[in-house]
């Protein structure tokens, strides 16, 4: 592989995309959304003391919502929409390698993905005017949204090398990344509700006279959803690798106090057993005896690494078949695809 021929091969595939008026007009659009966005983040936080933290955190999850939706349009057709406009061919008989034409398409994809970082970048550093932001969580955070906006690239960039239709591929790539955002939900959600078990609740009694008696307990049971046996379908989601990656920041009062820390917390949550609960009345602090934001997050493991693993894998094989597919000679190609 040759590094001036990776750079040919992603620079006229960025070249195509900027020559069209609607990539720039998609650009224009997302800025529009970002500063509506912006604006909401910061009426939303405006009563905490960490408001720049809480916008920041909305900002960087929009800005991987955008490249969910959009990056498989434009990674989808990499390779076979060369091959229906009989550009590949061209591009094969030269002294490209079919490394430098993957490599070229992934790092084009990439940076298409990135320039929605790019653009978001302003409104980033206004979200951290209102303070409260911790430099671990700003370089975390972006590093890990890169890494999902790699992710992303490979997936579309791989499937436009094994499926030879265009449109059927981009469909593919939207069912891919739709099965890890939106599947691993849906997963989790049905996956607890349809594993019951029973759950016992304890409470102190009441007298005859209506007061507490705080030398008993009384206990009832019912069923609960046990999402604790199944919170591990969330693990690969890019939302919740996005926030269990990144550092929790809480308040005085114990609670996160953005949007990384409040997805964290829920799922973290999710991993405890719901099989005993304890309202204890006569508990000077009142109400459940549960434990804090910061106990939950000490007493579960987090699952970023396991998510981000499946992911590189599930992006690597495609990739690694998509450059099988590509490479020339070719000795077996799906049925009707254009060779040149």
């Amino acid at each position: 592989m040759s590094l001036a021929h990776i750079g040919t091969v992603a620079r006229l595939e960025l070249t195509q995309r900027l020559r069209s008026v609607s990539w720039y007009v998609l650009l224009g659009v997302f800025a529009l959304v970002l500063l509506g966005i912006t604006g909401l983040a910061f009426a939303v936080y405006s009563w905490g003391d960490a408001v720049g933290a809480g916008v920041y955190s909305i900002v960087v999850n929009i800005v991987l919502l955008l490249v969910v939706l959009v990056s498989p349009t434009l990674s989808g057709n990499a390779i076979n929409g060369d091959r229906d406009a009989a550009t590949l061919a061209a591009v094969q008989v030269t002294a490209v390698s079919t490394g430098d034409i993957m490599i070229g398409k992934l790092v084009a994809a990439i940076a298409t993905g990135g320039a929605f970082l790019v653009v978001a970048l302003p409104f980033l550093a206004l979200s951290l005017l209102g303070g409260g932001a911790n430099a671990a969580v700003l370089l975390v955070s972006l590093l890990v949204l890169a890494v999902e906006i790699v992710v992303v690239a490979a997936i579309g960039v791989g499937l436009s090398g094994l499926l030879a239709r265009p449109l059927f591929s981009v469909a593919t790539t939207y069912l891919v990344v739709s099965v890890l955002v939106i599947g691993t939900l849906i997963v989790f959600l049905l996956g607890g509700m349809a594993v019951r078990g029973e759950a016992t609740s304890y409470h102190r009694p009441y007298d005859s006279s209506g007061n507490v008696d705080c030398e008993r307990w009384e206990s009832n049971s019912y069923e609960v959803p046990r999402f604790d046996l199944v919170w591990w379908a969330l693990a690969a989601n890019p939302f919740v690798v996005l926030a269990d990656a990144t550092p929790t920041e809480l308040s005085a009062d114990g609670y996160p106090v953005d949007l990384f820390g409040q997805i964290k917390y829920g799922v973290r949550s999710a991993q405890l057993s719901p099989l005993e609960q304890r309202w204890d009345e006569c508990d000077p602090s009142g109400g459940v005896t549960g434990r804090t934001p910061q106990e939950v997050l000490d007493s579960t493991v987090p699952s970023w690494f396991v998510g981000l693993g499946v992911q590189l894998v599930i992006a690597g094989s495609l990739f690694a078949g998509a450059w099988a597919r590509t490479r020339t000679p070719a000795r077996r190609l799906p049925p009707g695809t254009r060779i040149a």
